[in-house]
């Protein structure tokens, strides 16, 4: 695929009449005549009348609004800024967030129950659904200035703007890299698993997998895409019997982690790690690795470490030198269609895209198209030299019910395979896969 990165101030004039202001001064004499009735009224100074105001649009922004975001992180923190600089902005206004863990599973239950915050990143379902729940987004005036404009469309609506972009590959500690005596970066497999061995004698845990957690394994799904090089990877699921291949390249990206796993080159106890620590762990270089997108190289940085010691390069998948990954957005910011202020709802997401730098602070490719990222690694990433992007399409409705019916969590199936063996595992999906696409009639 072809490389891709894919108020005025109403001045209000003071009218005042002021009868031969700074010229000579005539008394007219009253008279009892309508002549001169009327003669003294056109001499009489209009009293002084000041212009209405032009009014201002912001005031009709107004009303408290609930985001419900899955950065628990930043309640206390990031988040308190943004309330006090939207408040700045729309003075009527106020925002407060509510922070879900498991964001997911919090936000999908609320969609069932009817109970839906006036701002939601919205979860994984089908698009088909969005106008169930959201309300069009089209009147921001946003459509044609950002990324993935069409990924969160329906009967002809969008429904969601992305919070940024995002790539995966290997966010790394420098300094862990020169203690290790790692002096080039890998550009094939056989380097990584060698780079990982050096870390590895070295006493630093070469890669934070994030194991127990669970959902930062989600990185694997985006290697199996890369290793495709076809952006509807996931969605041709919809024409298979069988949606997991064990020869295919979902096996394939797992079988690197089942790798890593064995010889040693990950968390001593996979079953114990923590995310929150993991972050401490590798900006003090105790970890030297993660496979994650540029979403994370902000928060390295804010765990203890300086922005020069931290890299992002391309993951390499295989032994053929040619380097290549995966483009993703990120969440998709979405209002209810049963807020009670729509349009304050409405104007917080075009704030958030337009004057938040949300996504700078993120580490986001960032939402519009003509702004360019501020974060250095990820400036240099998508300057690697013959770096190819695969830039995922769109979910498919079909293949996404068909998922969501099974209950199919790919990050289950990486836990799976990562410690037992991938075809046994494979069967075990590709039974429910059969069996929820029969349910469905598709």
């Amino acid at each position: 695929m072809k490389k891709t990165l894919v108020a005025a101030t109403s001045i209000c004039l003071l009218a005042t009449l002021l009868a031969a202001c700074g010229s000579e001064t005539t008394t007219t004499t009253a008279s009892s005549t309508p002549a001169a009735k009327a003669s003294t009224a056109a001499a009489t100074p209009a009293p002084a009348t000041e212009a209405p105001k032009a009014a201002n649009p912001n005031d009709e922004i107004k009303g408290k609004i609930v985001f419900a975001t899955n950065r628990t992180d930043l309640i206390d923190t990031k988040l308190k800024e943004y309330k006090e600089a939207f408040k700045k902005k729309f003075p009527n206004a106020d925002v407060e967030f509510e922070a879900l863990k498991d964001y997911e599973a919090a936000i999908k239950l609320r969609l069932a129950t009817a109970e839906v915050p006036d701002v939601v990143l919205i979860p994984n379902i089908p698009n088909t659904q969005l106008p169930d729940y959201f309300a069009p987004l089209d009147d921001l005036g946003l459509n044609d200035k950002i990324r993935f404009k069409d990924y969160k469309t329906a009967n002809g609506g969008t429904y969601g703007l992305v919070t940024g972009g995002s790539t995966t590959g290997i966010v790394y500690n420098k300094k862990a890299f020169a203690d290790a005596g790692v002096t080039a970066l890998p550009k094939t497999l056989d380097e990584f698993y060698a780079a990982s061995e050096k870390l590895k004698a070295k006493g630093i845990v070469p890669l934070a997998t994030n194991y127990k957690d669970k959902w930062p394994l989600y990185t694997w799904q985006h290697v199996a895409v890369a290793m495709s090089g076809n952006p509807n990877f996931w969605n041709d699921r919809i024409k298979q019997e069988n949606a997991f291949d064990p020869n295919g390249a979902f096996a394939k990206s797992l079988g690197i982690l089942k790798t890593m796993i064995s010889k040693g080159y990950v968390e001593k106890d996979i079953n114990s790690s923590n995310w929150e620590q993991s972050k401490k762990d590798v900006a003090s270089g105790k970890m030297a690795m993660y496979l994650l997108p540029n979403w994370v190289i902000p928060q390295v940085i804010e765990n203890g470490t300086e922005s020069a010691n931290v890299g992002f390069f391309p993951m390499p998948f295989d032994n053929s030198g040619k380097l290549t990954t995966l483009m993703t957005p990120d969440y998709f910011y979405a209002v209810s269609k049963n807020s009670k202020n729509l349009k304050t709802a409405k104007a917080f997401v075009k704030w958030l895209i337009e004057d938040s730098g949300y996504d700078d602070f993120a580490g986001f490719i960032p939402s519009l198209k003509d702004k360019k990222s501020s974060v250095t690694q990820l400036s240099d990433f998508l300057a690697t030299k013959d770096l190819n992007f695969v830039e995922i399409a769109a979910d498919n409705s079909d293949a996404m019910a068909i998922q969501n019916k099974a209950q199919i969590d790919l990050n289950d199936i990486a836990q799976e395979v990562a410690v037992t063996d991938v075809a046994k595992v494979f069967d075990k999906y590709n039974k429910k896969w059969v069996d929820a696409k029969k349910a469905l009639g598709k």
